[in-house]
């Protein structure tokens, strides 16, 4: 009789306090759909802000126009766009304590420091004090001392390097060749500080070469000259760095026009040939209010933000690119090198909670789709930085990363869609823990909560918040904050035997399953 009663509670107990007509998820019986890198949310650090210089300027902020006298002079407002838009940034300071334990957190990860500004800059390879002004065809200045902090600061987080090059005027011969000597300097110096390049792409964003600062005229044939020197130099002087490329961004089904010629990747691709050890590129589904010069087509709204269309859009624009991989450089890795809520620095509400369920859902859904590494523009600069930019706090997007850290392994199941158009369900081997499923649940309806009956005992996560557009998320009902020294909060969950769970609207939930028993997960 014991042995029936125990049979009860355990078994036949759960079934009966299911939600009727819940979908059931079975986690152990979830198939693999592929596997994404251990630094698979990773995300930059700009060139710019390195050496400091003018960065897109956060909303309510007035803006300052020239460097402080103490600063040597950067033109780092790129060609053609409006530099109201920018506002100056003295170099960030990596040995921040508060900074280095934040990302710190989000170990492993790639560190890229890039962006447009990096298409210009000049390594300044002396302990001497850096000239007031960049050589000619160069318009910033990156020093020794600022690359060293680079360098300590990935290794005190577990950061990996990834980096681009130089490739306005300044370092090219007569005939206009990129000339390798400017990237030999920093390669070295690197090598010679106990660290190494681990990825590079040769040019950011070459799809807006003109943008960002090439020669005049510079065209996809250059490109595939240009692209040919620099992985001829890349495997002698540092044959681990992993060849990105081409990324490309801007193109698709959501294409911007910013600025004036732009090159398509179909064509650049044609140039270099098979080249790259991994094909990147660049997703922004939309431009910020900053850039509506782009177009109404380029633009979204917050009440658009938990749309199916909107949340669609990354998977969308990731098709175009894989295409074009599958075309020119089939079977190398899918990385995203940048990506945000936006570009031109974010949107108004990319730095609320509102983002991340478009955060969570392109990362998820992605991963699914084979792409390997994402990494987010920016750790911790402008609106859509992970941590705001003067005070280094945690915002929303930087709390689901960490918690996707603790808790999603790298390789990825199918469980399954759920039959909710709103509600995104997503799930990972359980990360340390073999046999283990962890699931992501994003109701995305601003309405009505989604029930889900789960067959094992699991453990649940509740990312919500107050309002939308709050920049403070709780977990669980509980407020996330850091404490003491600026210690991290023990991300802990709420244990549930196995049956319903209901997940309200508007709110994101992450659920491990420890004894979920799925063999693709017991390795």
């Amino acid at each position: 009789m014991l042995h029936r009663f125990v049979l009860f509670c355990v078994v036949i107990a759960p079934l009966l306090q299911a939600q009727p007509g819940a979908p059931v998820i079975s986690p152990a019986k979830m198939p693999r759909l592929g596997e994404v890198d251990e630094r698979f949310l990773s995300y930059n650090i700009e060139m710019v802000e390195v050496i400091g210089g003018r960065f897109w300027k956060p909303y309510g902020q007035k803006s300052s126009t020239s460097s402080p006298a103490s600063q040597p002079s950067s033109d780092s407002t790129p060609a053609g766009m409006d530099p109201n838009l920018y506002q100056y940034r003295a170099p960030i300071d990596l040995s921040n304590s508060r900074l280095r334990k934040l990302a710190a957190g989000l170990g492993p990860a790639y560190v890229r420091v890039s962006g447009t500004w990096a298409n210009s800059v000049y390594f300044f390879n002396s302990d001497k004090p850096a000239p007031e002004k960049a050589p000619s065809g160069f318009s910033g200045i990156l020093t020794r001392k600022e690359w060293k902090g680079v360098i300590d600061f990935a290794g005190a987080v577990n950061g990996a390097i990834v980096t681009s090059f130089a490739t306005s005027p300044g370092p090219r011969d007569r005939n206009g060749i990129w000339n390798p000597e400017q990237a030999r300097e920093l390669v070295n110096f690197t090598r010679s500080s106990g660290a190494r390049i681990a990825a590079a792409e040769f040019m950011n964003e070459p799809t807006y070469a003109a943008m960002g600062g090439a020669p005049k005229g510079y065209d996809a044939a250059a490109f595939g000259r240009d692209v040919k020197v620099f992985r001829t130099f890349l495997k002698e002087a540092s044959p681990q760095t992993l060849l990105l490329g081409p990324g490309s961004v801007g193109e698709g089904p959501f294409a911007m026009a910013m600025g004036t010629g732009m090159l398509k990747s179909d064509d650049l691709l044609k140039a270099t040939g098979p080249i790259f050890d991994v094909f990147s590129y660049h997703l922004y589904a939309a431009a910020s209010v900053r850039c509506a010069s782009a177009g109404p087509g380029s633009q979204t709204t917050a009440e658009d933000a938990l749309s199916k269309e909107w949340l669609s859009r990354p998977e969308k624009i990731n098709a175009f690119y894989s295409n074009l991989r599958n075309q020119y450089e089939a079977g190398k890795p899918l990385w995203i090198t940048e990506t945000a809520d936006a570009a031109c620095g974010g949107n108004p509400w990319a730095s609320t909670f509102l983002d991340t369920f478009r955060y969570l859902v392109e990362h998820a859904r992605l991963a699914q789709l084979g792409v390997s590494v994402i990494m987010h523009n920016t750790l911790a600069s402008s609106d859509y930085g992970l941590l705001d930019q003067n005070t280094y706090e945690p915002r929303p997007n930087y709390w689901a990363t960490l918690l996707w850290h603790k808790l999603m392994g790298t390789i990825v199941l199918d469980p399954g869609r759920p039959p909710d158009p709103n509600v995104y369900l997503f799930a990972h081997c359980m990360k340390d823990h073999p046999g283990g499923v962890s699931l992501l649940i994003v109701n995305a309806d601003r309405q009505r909560k989604f029930n889900v009956n789960l067959a094992t005992e699991f453990f649940r996560y509740v990312l919500t918040a107050s309002r939308l557009e709050d920049r403070s998320l709780q977990l669980n009902g509980r407020t996330l904050r850091l404490g003491t020294n600026d210690d991290l909060p023990q991300l802990t969950g709420d244990s549930e035997s196995a049956g319903p769970l209901s997940v309200a609207a508007e709110s994101i939930v992450f659920v491990t399953i420890p004894n979920a028993q799925n063999h693709n997960c017991e390795k």
